[in-house]
Parts: structure tokens; sequence; C-alpha cells
């Protein structure tokens, strides 16, 4: 992958990750593995109100009443948020699914990973890696109580100032190549890579 140091020029419409929402059946086991494993402060602990689940305020809430609902800090001012299903009420997710979760992946420096590995370590949760992802890139991969597969990714040569964004940021004609295989008229390809150099 050609990187490029350049900013892409077009301001994204959102700051990022408020939070991400996934689901466990084992709050107590979760909120453990995420604090005490994994290094994540728990920042809000809480039972949604009757009447979110399946009352008319629901606005989206797993169908469910008095879920508990707990937030997790992700570090950088975004968090991560489990809620409790009941015991068995929902399947086990795969995570290759259409529209489950595959994977993901937490930003980390060289420190941080040292120490995320010692962790996993020391409480006897298998890791595959360091592996090289793309150039620049190593990852370690883990599962969660819940089953849900992690990524730690660190930038070695960045040091404790990873540029996530720029990481990855490709020019246009790389892109181009991977985008032109979806066979889409040559004006969306203009206009999906007008933000690279």
């Amino acid at each position: 992958m050609t990187q490029v140091h350049a900013a892409h020029s077009l301001n994204p419409a959102t700051r990022g990750i408020h939070h991400l929402a996934l689901n466990t059946e084992d709050m107590q086991a979760t909120t453990d593995f995420y604090v005490r494993v994994v290094g994540m402060p728990l920042v809000h602990a809480m039972k949604v109100p009757a009447g979110l689940g399946t009352g008319p305020g629901n606005r989206g809430n797993p169908p469910y009443e008095c879920l508990r609902h707990y937030f997790f800090d992700m570090g950088n001012d975004s968090l991560l948020a489990f809620f409790e299903m009941p015991r068995g009420a929902e399947p086990q997710a795969r995570r290759d699914a259409i529209a489950g979760i595959q994977h993901c992946a937490f930003c980390v420096t060289p420190d941080g990973l040292q120490a995320l590995m010692q962790r996993l370590h020391a409480n006897n949760v298998e890791f595959q890696g360091p592996i090289d992802i793309l150039p620049g890139l190593q990852s370690i991969y883990f599962f969660d109580p819940n089953g849900i597969r992690l990524e730690a990714c660190m930038q070695p040569e960045a040091g404790s100032q990873p540029g996530v964004v720029h990481s990855v940021l490709q020019d246009k004609a790389t892109a181009m190549q991977e985008l032109s295989t979806l066979g889409a008229d040559a004006a969306w390809l203009a206009r999906i890579t007008a933000n690279l150099a």
C-alpha cells in the first residue's frame, strides 16, 4: 500500500466514534475483562429505564426491559459500551455474518501493546501476533469473553503519537485500481476519490 503523508482534502462529517455498542450476556465477566485485562476504565454503569425496551419510548434499544448498559473509556475521548442481553435470549453472532462485527480494532502505542500483551499472558488469554498487517502497522488479535474478535494495532515508527488515518491513507491512483473493480462509472469514481491526493 502506498502511504501518503499529505492530508486528504475533505473534512469528515464526523469526529470519530462516540461509542460503539456491543452485546453480552455476562456483564460481570465482560466488565472484568475490559477493565482488568484490556485496561479500559469503566466510566458509567446503568440500567436502561423501563419502557425503553418494548414500550413507546423505544428509540432503537434492544427489545428487553431494564438492561444493563455499561460504558468503558477506549481512550482519545471515545467509548466502548455493552448491553447485557438476557442469558439465552439471543443466538451467538457469527463474526463473518453480514451486519456482524468482524472484529474491533483499537489503536495502541508500542508501550501500550507491550503492556496489553503482558496482561493477556498473565490472564491466560491467547493472542496471535504481533503480525505485520500493512506497511508500518503491527497488530495482535484475541477474543473477549463474548467471542468478539479484538485487535490491538500499533505503528512502531510513530511511537506515542500514532496517526490512524495517515497509517492507511492511499494516493488516488492506488485507490482507483481497487475501486475500478466495482465497475462504477467515471463520475462516481471521481466523487469517491475527490479527497485523495
